[in-house]
């Protein structure tokens, strides 16, 4: 496998904000948490009712990772950068997105909820599924007492862009 090349920024720049607020977007997902994604890493967000593995977004082909069961129909596409061109990423998703603005301070960590916690598999060598959370969780977080993901995007991109090679 190759290795993963990070990016000469952090992904938590991209957090960076004047006057201690976020602007994030939360995207539903389906038998999980909510996911929470920075704003500023979306692309663009299409209607698009076909499930697909590879998404064609401005003449690039992006691979997808999809946040609802193959027998529910998609509704959105959202395509997130990367860390470089090739790495760009995109979500299929049901269901309205939401544009928040939060303090820093009103999103608080909290450990692995026990219904995400259902396995025993060492998460180091989990691939990445998008039947197992636990192999793209980043941190669990609250904001006013409702549970997001947040996931870990590079490690979802780099494993998808690897298997499509």
């Amino acid at each position: 496998m190759k290795q993963i090349l990070k990016h000469s920024f952090e992904a938590v720049s991209l957090l960076t904000t004047s006057k201690g607020m976020l602007d994030v977007t939360i995207v539903p997902a389906f038998n999980q948490p909510d996911w929470l994604i920075p704003s500023s890493l979306i692309l663009s967000v299409d209607d698009y009712a076909e499930r697909v593995s590879t998404y064609d977004w401005q003449q690039q082909a992006v691979v997808v990772f999809h946040l609802l069961p193959q027998d529910q129909s998609p509704e959105k596409m959202l395509v997130l950068e990367g860390n470089t061109s090739d790495h760009r990423l995109a979500l299929q998703t049901a269901g309205e997105l939401q544009q928040l603005q939060v303090r820093i301070s009103e999103v608080k960590d909290i450990d692995t909820p026990e219904q995400l916690n259902h396995t025993d598999i060492d998460k180091t060598v989990v691939p990445v599924n998008e039947n197992v959370v636990l192999s793209y969780l980043f941190q669990t977080v609250t904001i006013d007492g409702k549970t997001y993901l947040v996931p870990d995007l590079d490690k979802i991109a780099h494993h998808l862009i690897d298997l499509d090679r």
